[in-house]
């Protein structure tokens, strides 16, 4: 299998190269991402557990499903692609907002994105794809985020950024 390329993109998310994906978090390159948040008419998340074998953040609890974008994809057909590919299921989604994060893992690679953060409704049960996500699970918005506080070592570094700003999003609009 051929390892994917990331965008490599500058502070205002224009695009200024291609790098195998390895390599743009070997070296800590800032670049193009997303990630998806569905919801059910329960005002729940979809969490996955990422699978076992993923190599970095192994077996962390997330949001329902995150990658990045292929060349000429646009963010929301990115989501929906990836969104099945993980999760087996397609719906509509929604660009909310974007974000600049870094983190650093102990294996020595380096997650450096511009995070495109997405929202979408969907109120059945997903068919996993086996080798990327281990688990998930609905979980109450408010079990987030107290789990969270107690817990945050099994929850990935960016879902824990993310899920602070998306908080507040579902707190400011009623669903």
């Amino acid at each position: 299998m051929i390892e994917e390329n990331v965008i490599l993109v500058n502070q205002n998310d224009e695009q200024i190269g291609l790098m195998p994906k390895l390599e743009a978090h070997e070296k800590a390159l800032l670049h193009r991402a997303f990630s998806v948040f569905v919801l059910n008419d329960q005002n729940e998340i979809m969490l996955q557990q990422r699978a076992h074998q993923k190599y970095h953040s192994p077996m962390l609890w997330t949001n329902t499903c995150c990658s990045h974008q292929r060349e000429g994809e646009s963010n929301l057909e990115a989501g929906s692609r990836r969104l099945f590919e993980e999760m087996g299921f397609k719906t509509d989604l929604k660009e909310l907002f974007h974000f600049i994060y870094k983190a650093p893992f102990d294996n020595g690679l380096t997650e450096h994105e511009l995070d495109h953060v997405m929202i979408g409704y969907f109120n059945e049960n997903p068919s996993i794809n086996i080798e990327e996500v281990e688990d998930w699970k609905w979980m109450k918005i408010e079990d987030v985020k107290s789990d969270i506080e107690k817990q945050p070592e099994i929850y990935t570094v960016w879902f824990k950024i993310i899920f602070d700003e998306f908080y507040h999003y579902l707190e400011d609009h009623k669903l």
